[in-house]
């Protein structure tokens, strides 16, 4: 399945009530939003009809988020849904989920793109090929590292794979006290050591089965109802996973 569609019929299952994207390009993840949202891109050229309330924001994520504030993305309301295809390295990547994580809650569920790169070339962080998926295939090792209490699945979408987080927790804030770390344990230089599990994708989900888990359900219902302890139960439950 091809990742815009899996993101379109996550969009279905999810019914978000916001979504924010970082990586607009030419608009062809955005259009499939029929909710309010922001898309952030420094050089964005949309091409494609947005039928949600869009608000377009011409800055580099970095610049976007320091720029908030104490305000909040979609004021009262938490980020539902977000989609991270802004540059394909790392250190960025990272940095914007710890920025979304900020106005999440526990049924936010964020979306990487471009985890499972086909080869070393396509891996690396000097673009050299037409396709190109960067060091993103680091973040998940990253996360499940230091965060173990997020909720993280990776999908065999084509071309370069998703991976899925559930269970953000707003007042975490172990990922900036710990983003040089990271850096320093995750960046590394040219020509990439991709480990052969994710050129294999042996470990990731078909998107049909995954978009026919319960979780969506649990997630729709218990916005803004539990707390992210029990919400993360609820999550865990609804994924077959083991849970307190």
């Amino acid at each position: 399945m091809h990742y815009l569609e899996f993101l379109g019929r996550v969009h279905a299952v999810l019914s978000p009530r916001t979504y924010l994207e970082v990586g607009v390009r030419d608009g062809d993840s955005l259009s499939l939003s029929r909710c309010r949202s922001i898309g952030i891109d420094p050089a964005f050229a949309v091409t494609r009809e947005l039928v949600g309330p869009t608000q377009l924001v011409k800055k580099t994520s970095d610049a976007y988020f320091e720029s908030l504030g104490t305000t909040r993305p979609f004021g009262k309301r938490p980020v539902d849904l977000a989609f991270i295809d802004g540059m394909h390295l790392f250190e960025c990547a990272i940095r914007d989920f710890a920025n979304i994580e900020r106005f999440a809650e526990w049924s936010t569920v964020t979306i990487f793109d471009d985890v499972l790169p086909r080869d070393q070339d396509e891996a690396a962080r000097y673009r050299h090929t037409e396709a190109w998926a960067g060091d993103i295939f680091r973040v998940p090792f990253a996360l499940k590292e230091t965060r173990p209490d997020l909720i993280v699945l990776t999908v065999d979408t084509q071309p370069t794979g998703l991976m899925l987080v559930f269970g953000l927790d707003p007042n975490s804030t172990v990922l900036g006290d710990r983003i040089g770390e990271l850096f320093v344990r995750h960046v590394a230089a040219d020509p990439q050591v991709v480990p052969a599990e994710v050129i294999a994708r042996s470990e990731a989900l078909e998107p049909e089965a995954v978009l026919e888990l319960p979780v969506w359900e649990v997630l729709r219902a218990g916005r803004g109802v539990h707390s992210p302890a029990v919400g993360r139960g609820s999550i865990l439950r609804a994924l077959g996973l083991p849970h307190d």
